[in-house]
């Protein structure tokens, strides 16, 4: 009985040791060797602080791109999906209201065109991206909504696209619309 109990003892200490000082120690070894250092990358616009990089922000007025819808409601504080089964009635309405939503916001596209990502929150419901088809779908809207030719707004999304690392290719959205703004404010 006293070695069992002993031996436990030990088997803790040496899981709280290893969980609660080496693991938390090289994740922030690892965040320090990252951009921004652990901290995030801020994304500046006029001296002023705007957003993070790694961070979806709303954006819903027809003259800006869109973002990927948040089941966390753009919180980071909140991040999370919203668990709940591809299957799912209340899940599959929410899907249906964002996609007739945006079919209105964007008239001439079939539903057959939209990218999931547009009607879809991701799993953090944070993501900052958009891949180049979910941009390029709202090029129309956006053109119309600035009175801007539709080719220069397309070729500013082609310019914002950032090669993907371990996965497809990508746009941050914060960075095409505030690219947008430059372009709209020459």
């Amino acid at each position: 009985m006293k070695s069992q109990l002993f031996s436990a003892i030990r088997l803790t200490l040496a899981l709280m040791v290893l969980c609660c000082v080496l693991y938390p120690a090289i994740v922030w070894a690892v965040a320090q060797a990252a951009p921004g250092r652990g901290e995030g990358v801020q994304i500046s616009c006029n001296g002023r602080v705007v957003g993070f990089a790694n961070v979806g922000q709303k954006f819903d007025k027809p003259e800006y791109f869109n973002s990927r819808p948040s089941a966390a409601d753009y919180h980071a504080d909140a991040s999370s999906g919203s668990n709940k089964g591809p299957g799912n009635p209340e899940y599959l309405a929410v899907v249906k209201a964002r996609l007739d939503a945006f079919l209105l916001q964007n008239p001439g596209v079939k539903a057959a065109d939209v990218p999931a990502e547009l009607i879809t929150a991701s799993g953090s419901g944070l993501d900052p991206h958009l891949s180049p088809a979910g941009a390029l779908v709202q090029v129309a809207r956006v053109a119309a909504a600035r009175k801007l030719d539709a080719a220069r707004v397309q070729a500013l999304v082609q310019q914002q696209i950032e090669p993907g690392t371990l996965g497809p290719d990508h746009i941050n959205v914060l960075k095409l619309n505030l690219a947008l703004d430059a372009l709209t404010a020459n």
